[in-house]
């Protein structure tokens, strides 16, 4: 049986743990600073708890003795740390982390890894599912043009100005809001700015809005230089949202100030379990000499599993990186050093037991409409 360690026992750590403990064919340990987390895992598998300071190499060292993986669903700050130990301890490493020099750090220790130890981070819903997706529709082309993804998790029944609630890490929340984001245009990599390249569009006669935001595009801006005109990953809100944050993060300067930030957003905007994620991905190009466009459009809501209700960003978290953990194991991936997402076979994917939950495809029509401020 495959001995997984999983760091973080919050919302996203809860799915991850019944959802491999529930599978029947991985040890799970969980391993979290917070007591009151990790009773609460416990209360609902088997799994053994261990309290850990992520921060402690030696504290680390001692809850991977024994594991063949590692599951990192901390916040981006441990994962350097908690990668380097892995590599010490012959652990292949799996993580979930949005920050863009986190993934840098992981790939550069990642140059050390042993035959069969991998290193893969970015493995949630964006990046994550995303990447693998819009890769695969990319490969349907002779010639590529234009690659555009579009990622939000909302509340079903959104209230008040932000018309949001909190459902995930709001360190990421406030990293994918205030960092420097990737993109190619006219066939340059450039960065552009957090918050910017505001534009609306409808889906399921529901009007969005979308804008920049940092670490949704993994490594396909890697992969995909000088293959692609324009590539570029937007945030997907309610109408009026990112009106609000710009107030927060760039008029009251609450970008240099990150932890008040951080104060502020769990100190007023609840955390929601009913939720939906919005996915979809439109990718342009020539095909049999025609120019043609193809979108891949999905809506995952919250549900009921294992007898307790999850939010659809638990869910597809959880389901994304416990996927690649399996595709690893079945040898479906590469089987050393730095893993990209874009590497996971996208029919492989959608078939495997976790992946499934993606598997929730929403025939619609929608249309871009791009504004100016």
């Amino acid at each position: 049986m495959h001995r997984v360690l999983l760091l973080g026992a919050g919302k996203i750590g809860r799915m991850i743990a019944r959802l491999l403990s529930d599978s029947g064919d991985y040890e799970v340990h969980v391993a979290d600073a917070d007591a009151k987390a990790l009773k609460r895992i416990a209360a609902k598998t088997k799994a053994p708890t261990h309290e850990v300071d992520a921060a402690d190499r030696k504290q680390l060292a001692g809850a991977m003795q024994a594991c063949d993986s590692v599951i990192s669903a901390l916040s981006y700050r441990f994962n350097p740390t908690v990668a380097e130990v892995a590599l010490e301890s012959g652990l292949s490493y799996f993580d979930l982390t949005e920050d863009v020099e986190t993934t840098r750090r992981v790939r550069e220790i990642s140059k050390r890894a042993a035959e069969g130890q991998i290193f893969m981070p970015q493995c949630g819903l964006a990046p994550g599912f995303i990447s693998i997706v819009a890769h695969y529709l990319t490969k349907t082309f002779d010639k590529l043009d234009k690659v555009q993804m579009r990622v939000g998790a909302l509340p079903q029944f959104p209230t008040g100005s932000l018309k949001y609630n909190l459902t995930w890490s709001t360190d990421g929340l406030i990293n994918e809001y205030c960092n420097p984001c990737e993109a190619i245009h006219e066939q340059q990599r450039i960065e552009v700015l957090p918050l910017e390249g505001l534009e609306y569009f409808s889906l399921d006669g529901v009007r969005y809005e979308a804008f920049n935001t940092s670490g949704g595009l993994g490594t396909l801006c890697e992969t995909l230089d000088g293959k692609v005109r324009e590539l570029n990953y937007k945030t997907v809100r309610y109408h009026g949202h990112r009106h609000h944050m710009l107030l927060l993060v760039h008029e009251l300067r609450l970008s240099e100030q990150r932890e008040l930030l951080k104060n502020i957003l769990e100190g007023a905007v609840p955390v929601t379990f009913q939720d939906v994620v919005v996915t979809f991905c439109t990718v342009t190009g020539i095909k049999n000499g025609e120019l043609v466009q193809i979108t891949d459009a999905r809506k995952i809501y919250s549900k009921s599993l294992f007898g307790e209700n999850w939010s659809a960003i638990q869910i597809t978290t959880a389901a994304g990186i416990c996927a690649t953990l399996d595709m690893h194991i079945a040898g479906e991936l590469p089987s050393r050093g730095f893993v990209k997402q874009e590497e996971v076979d996208f029919q492989q994917f959608l078939a495997n037991r976790f992946g499934q939950h993606y598997d929730s495809k929403v025939s619609t029509r929608f249309s871009y409409i791009p504004e100016d401020e």
